[in-house]
């Protein structure tokens, strides 16, 4: 607990307890500023994320196998 005290204190001497406060409020202040997405604009991009994410997983999956394919080839042809 003094070690706790003793660290608030010294941030306090060095002015870090006020600035960290003015740098909570400012950023406050901007996050009121910003406009939200309304639960349908999150819903949309929710789902095209997903189908975003799905159809980079099965192009991965394809391109793998094709390469595979490719590779089973070449090595079968050089045996």
């Amino acid at each position: 607990m003094v070690v706790v005290g003793a660290l608030f204190f010294f941030f306090w001497q060095k002015g870090y307890i006020d600035r960290l406060a003015k740098y909570v409020g400012e950023t406050r202040e901007e996050m009121k500023k910003c406009q939200w997405p309304t639960r349908e604009e999150l819903w949309q991009s929710t789902v095209l994320i997903c189908f975003i994410i799905g159809f980079l997983s099965l192009f991965t999956m394809v391109a793998d196998f094709l390469i595979l394919g490719a590779i089973r080839i070449l090595m079968a042809v050089g045996a």
